[in-house]
């Protein structure tokens, strides 16, 4: 009898257990997710950037305030970087997002097809980022057209580059915007104009996505 009551507190103990670890860490894995093309090519040209200002870890972690450990596990393609991660690095480096996710070529091409135009999306968020327009030497500005769905919010707490100018048109539903402290509440067919030299925040405060074009110069 005592050892059958024994087997059952064992049986019991091990259900609570398992129960306990579901609901704690519902979203464990045993295995790391295969790797994605984009990032390892991303991870790959964070790394040759980092390293071609001659930058460790520790001194972009300083100036970008990333963290080592998060730099380390994205240079090496094991974590996607969220909009507001790429935010900060951008501003490390002092350049614009697109210039950050892509090789910067001369000789552009007058015309994109739309197959042609790289689309980024953020992991944290659902936030997609379409460079219509890429950046250029030959070329001053940069169009992207952006999507935010409803309720989402990016904290970017570095600017791109000291000053640089944006036009936002908001094609459909609301976005508030807070341009270093100041509050913007946009509708459909509003455009922002500013010069970015600190933080910023974007939040999609509409029932649908936010959908904007944005002009980077």
């Amino acid at each position: 009898m005592c050892k059958r009551r024994s087997a059952r507190a064992n049986w019991a103990r091990r259900g609570l257990d398992a129960l306990v670890s579901e609901s704690t860490f519902p979203y464990m894995e045993t295995q790391a997710p295969p790797l994605n093309t984009g990032d390892v090519r991303l991870a790959e040209r964070l790394r040759i950037l980092r390293r071609g200002r001659g930058w460790s870890l520790d001194e972009l972690s300083a100036l970008s305030g990333v963290s080592r450990a998060s730099l380390s596990r994205i240079e090496n393609a094991e974590v996607s970087p969220t909009a507001s991660v790429l935010g900060r690095l951008a501003g490390a480096h002092r350049t614009t997002v697109s210039r950050l996710l892509a090789e910067i070529e001369g000789d552009a091409p007058a015309l994109v097809r739309r197959a042609e135009q790289a689309e980024w999306i953020d992991p944290a968020t659902g936030f997609r980022r379409r460079s219509v327009s890429p950046p250029s030497l030959d070329f001053d500005c940069e169009l992207l057209r952006c999507e935010m769905p409803a309720g989402a919010r990016i904290d970017y707490p570095l600017p791109p580059r000291p000053g640089l100018e944006h036009h936002l048109y908001l094609i459909e539903g609301a976005l508030e915007l807070t341009i270093e402290g100041a509050v913007h509440h946009l509708r459909a067919g509003d455009c922002l104009r500013y010069k970015l030299t600190g933080a910023s925040r974007f939040v999609a405060t509409g029932r649908r996505p936010a959908r904007y074009i944005l002009v980077l110069r």
